[in-house]
């Protein structure tokens, strides 16, 4: 066990860990005359933080663990050609097997990596490896709690709330992605065989859900307000709090009430009303923090809507404002804005590099219209929506303009040499040459969410001066939101439902989000009947939360992973009309607009689980491997 403490300074300042792009290698640096004792390390406040401080080193980046790098893995997003390495193009090959980094001879994934270290190397951070490093960890601090003698009741209550919230976080992170999984509560002895089985998916989440509670009830909303947080003012933002701990203690009985969840638990493929009534109270009792008149948690004004994913000329300001609910720490600047920034551009016409993410075209279909209602059919006109397929880039909800880069938008905002002038707007129709399905477009559509329109070759918004620093959150205000309307609305059976300690509606809840973009409200015909309002449910998720990792897991735990058409990737055709003006891209007219099919995942139910190790289920009789695998 000693090697847990060699890395514990014996003194220095109360924190070392300045999370803004800093980590806690300072803090943790040591030289021999450091190196202390078991009880020693955990005497006091300042060497216990010093212990739970490389908790935070153990969460993957996963916007930037790679110079290149795929999170999104549903039916949203598909990759150019040039590369196979990346999850997603074994993921739509049926290979689930490839999250493992036995599969994965680039090491560009990060939920698995062979070599990891609680350093500040952004390549040396995966999910699975310090996800059980960071378990045993916080189970040592718990174990040891008792050791914390020269401590004020406040800074015990902080140590503790952090420990359990971070052994609750890599369980749940965990189970999404397996199912149920021993749940390790103790310090496991290092000379006896592993015996422990695997839970059900509700029983571990039961366990989750008890460590972020009792975290919520330890743990201070603002660090800034609290004794031990003055010392360090203003470097708290990433410091585990009360609101964190309350998000993912919703967020898991929510995903253990989902179909999927519940259906491995008790065999039906119903919602799990009592678990969705969890959920809503957890919600409920955030919400009302954050809508309190003092809370620095709020939605971002649309305008600021890119601070959520990006900052630039900000001195490499780590992204997320007033929204971010979770993030973990950045580390080092100067990766996203030469590698992420360029997956999302044709090349080489505006970038270097061959590895292209693209929106597909059924993806960004759930984009509807600006008045709230959504496109039925891409090549029909709709009266009550407004929707005109030979204008289709018109009228459409606000993020659709924010995200997707359509054919006709400028793309290069300076000067441009006069042989490459016709590349400064994206020439996205069929056949155009941003349409490259190697290293451009197949899809006839960009992303732009994650990246200023400037981040090309031409106007320099990548370059080291941009300051540009791409790192998406785990969990945000709006997030919360929407969950907080799909879980309250199953609990109480109804598009009005709602948790009695908290002042709004499911449909309310969900309108708060649309309102900040200025989208309209959801249209009355889908509070008719709860399935029709969990259809806009899931359609407000895919658009507000669009390309932020979320996507796979819901279409996984809503039991419509399987199913058509969400194995479906596909690309939009259409032709330009000579009317065409790159003046007003908004409105220009386009013919023969329809969808053809890139791709069709084959798969089956056991693709709703990720197969374990085989080294791993391979140790004992209790720890099987997951159906068909």
């Amino acid at each position: 066990m000693k090697n847990y403490f060699k890395t514990i300074v014996k003194y220095g300042f109360i924190f070392g860990l300045i999370f803004s792009s800093v980590s806690c290698e300072d803090y943790l640096d040591r030289s021999p005359d450091t190196i202390i004792s078991e009880n020693e390390a955990f005497e006091n406040f300042t060497k216990f933080q010093g212990f739970t401080e490389e908790l935070y080193q153990c969460i993957p980046d996963f916007t930037n663990a790679y110079w290149t790098n795929s999170w999104n893995w549903g039916e949203d997003e598909i990759q150019s050609t040039a590369r196979d390495f990346h999850f997603v193009v074994k993921i739509d090959n049926g290979n689930l097997w490839g999250w493992q980094s036995e599969f994965d001879g680039w090491q560009a994934g990060w939920m698995n990596r062979r070599n990891v270290s609680t350093n500040n190397d952004r390549f040396a951070k995966d999910l699975w490896t310090l996800g059980w490093a960071g378990i045993r960890k916080a189970n040592i601090g718990l174990a040891n709690m008792d050791k914390l003698q020269d401590a004020t009741q406040e800074e015990k209550d902080m140590i503790k709330g952090q420990l359990l919230f971070f052994r609750g976080w890599f369980h749940f992170q965990f189970m999404q992605y397996f199912g149920g999984l021993p749940y390790i509560d103790t310090v496991l002895p290092s000379d006896q065989p592993l015996t422990l089985p695997r839970l059900s998916y509700a029983e571990c989440a039961e366990k989750a859900a008890a460590d972020f509670r009792l975290a919520a009830d330890l743990l201070p909303v603002d660090w800034d307000e609290t004794t031990v947080g003055k010392r360090t003012l203003g470097k708290n933002a990433l410091r585990i709090n009360k609101i964190m701990a309350l998000g993912y203690l919703g967020k898991n009985y929510l995903w253990a009430g989902s179909p999927l969840m519940n259906k491995v638990s008790t065999g039906s493929a119903a919602y799990n009303t009592e678990f969705c009534k969890k959920a809503a109270q957890a919600f409920a009792e955030l919400l009302n923090h954050t809508e309190s008149s003092n809370s620095k948690y709020a939605l971002l004004p649309f305008a600021k809507y890119s601070d959520n994913f990006y900052t630039t000329g900000q001195n490499w300001a780590i992204p997320g404002g007033t929204e971010a609910i979770f993030r973990g720490p950045y580390y080092g600047a100067n990766g996203s804005n030469w590698g992420t920034s360029k997956q999302y551009q044709p090349a080489p016409i505006l970038v270097d590099g061959d590895v292209k993410f693209l929106p597909t075209a059924n993806y960004v279909d759930y984009y509807g219209m600006a008045n709230g209602l959504p496109i039925t059919n891409i090549t029909q006109a709709d009266a009550e929506s407004g929707y005109d397929p030979t204008h289709p880039w018109q009228g459409r909800d606000p993020r659709f303009y924010n995200d997707i880069v359509y054919d006709g938008v400028q793309c290069v905002k300076g000067t441009i040499p006069a042989a490459n002038a016709a590349d400064r707007y994206a020439n996205l129709y069929t056949g155009g040459n941003y349409r490259n399905i190697s290293t451009g477009s197949r899809t006839g559509y960009l992303l732009y969410k994650f990246i200023p329109i400037t981040a090309n070759k031409y106007d320099g918004g990548y370059d080291w001066g941009s300051n540009l620093n791409i790192h998406i959150p785990w969990m945000r205000l709006s997030d919360i939101y929407l969950m907080y309307a799909e879980s309250a609305a199953v609990a109480y059976n109804s598009p009005n439902g709602k948790d009695p300690s908290y002042n709004k509606t499911a449909v309310e809840a969900i309108n708060v989000v649309r309102d900040r973009a200025n989208v309209g409200h959801v249209a009355n015909k889908f509070l008719v009947t709860l399935d029709l309002f969990m259809n806009e449910v899931r359609r407000e998720r895919a658009v507000e939360l669009a390309f932020e990792g979320h996507r796979f897991n819901d279409l996984r735990r809503w039991m419509l992973f399987t199913q058509s058409p969400y194995t479906l990737k596909k690309s939009i055709e259409f032709d330009r009309d000579p009317s065409f003006n790159p003046a007003t891209p908004k409105t220009n007219k386009v013919l023969n607009i329809r969808e053809t099919v890139i791709l069709e995942r084959n798969f089956s139910d056991k693709h709703y689980w990720l197969p374990l190790k085989n080294a791993d289920v391979n140790m004992y009789l209790e720890f099987p491997q997951n159906p068909g695998w």
